[in-house]
């Protein structure tokens, strides 16, 4: 019988010293609780140290507070001591197409995704990327009952809402795997703490954010771009397009914002065999990486300088891109929401 993918994984890593995971840059609810699931599998089965490791801060309240909830130690990829005996798990991305700060580590040794946007995976020992799922989550459960693990309610409520957070946009991506995925672990998850994650506390800045977003916010003609000058966290590109992407007289919708000397990027579609990551990525080429999935892509281009013409000369360029891209013709876009609108609103 041909061993299942959970026996291959842990043959790959049963005779180093410890296992490190890493994931893309500001990771989300589905690369964190991958990375505990698969620390649970090898700690149990192989009895090896394990860490968990972010590139970059993770800023957004509700990522932040799974984080703080679930007590998930995580060490900067910065501050990593490499050793040679130990092993690299890439986690939720592939190498080359993001941001990895991977320098002076030992080759990866396996990589466990669901992105569509392929990378370089020459030469990696193990490789498991299952594109018909929706989260990464979902590989990491089957892998846990293959090895007959029942995961703790902490792990489980991790799993839970990483799976549902990359399963909430419309359409949905999701395939029967991260459906008994859910089935599965519902009732082991602790559900007051997912209401406490979900529900997180926003800062003032968020609000700024958001309004600033809403002003800036263009149509063209089934495209609405969104352009925000200070992003007080990166993860609130994707916040402020899941919701543009609601707007019924669009197809497509992109938050571009500058953050940390980059334009950070998120896009949506609402139409099937949209290939989004693969459309983000052939629009930013070399100015930056993107990738993604067929309804949702995100992407980073670093900025020569965050003066307002550097920053507007690379949003011209992005959207004369973008809508070349999706064969809209040259316009002159039209507003959402007019700023006098808003400030009426505020007063009434």
């Amino acid at each position: 019988m041909a061993a299942r993918r959970s026996d291959r994984f842990l043959a790959t890593l049963k005779n180093c010293a410890r296992v490190t995971f890493v994931t893309h840059v500001h990771p989300d609810p589905d690369s964190l609780a991958s990375m505990m699931g698969l620390a649970y599998l090898i700690e149990e089965k192989l009895g090896l140290p394990t860490r968990l490791t972010r590139d970059g801060p993770i800023s957004r309240a509700e990522n932040r507070a799974m984080v703080e909830l679930l007590d998930i130690e995580l060490e900067p990829i910065e501050d990593v001591v490499w050793a040679e005996d130990e092993a690299v798990v890439m986690v939720d991305s592939q190498p080359n197409t993001g941001r990895h700060n991977l320098a002076g580590a030992p080759p990866i040794s396996a990589v466990i995704d669901h992105h569509d946007t392929p990378g370089d995976l020459a030469g990696i020992g193990f490789i498991d990327v299952r594109e018909t799922l929706g989260a990464t989550c979902s590989v990491v459960v089957t892998y846990l009952r293959e090895q007959g693990l029942i995961p703790s309610s902490r792990l489980a409520t991790g799993l839970m809402y990483g799976i549902e957070t990359e399963l909430c946009g419309y359409p949905r991506e999701a395939g029967p795997a991260d459906e008994a995925a859910l089935i599965h672990i519902y009732p082991l998850a602790d559900r007051d703490l997912l209401a406490r994650i979900r529900n997180a506390r926003l800062p003032q800045s968020y609000f700024g954010g958001l309004l600033q977003a809403l002003q800036n916010a263009f149509i063209y003609d089934r495209l609405i771009i969104s352009w925000v000058d200070h992003l007080p966290q990166p993860e609130m590109a994707a916040e402020v397009v899941d919701n543009l992407i609601r707007f019924e007289e669009v197809d497509w919708a992109l938050c571009a914002g500058v953050h940390g000397g980059s334009l950070i990027l998120s896009l949506r579609a609402a139409v099937e065999n949209a290939q989004a990551g693969e459309l983000l990525h052939k629009v930013v080429g070399r100015l930056g990486r993107a990738g993604g999935h067929d309804r949702r892509a995100g992407g980073t281009i670093p900025l020569p300088s965050e003066a307002s013409s550097a920053i507007e000369n690379m949003q011209a360029e992005l959207r004369r891109r973008l809508l070349k891209a999706l064969h809209i013709d040259e316009c002159r876009g039209q507003r959402l929401v007019k700023k006098r609108e808003i400030l009426e609103n505020l007063h009434t």
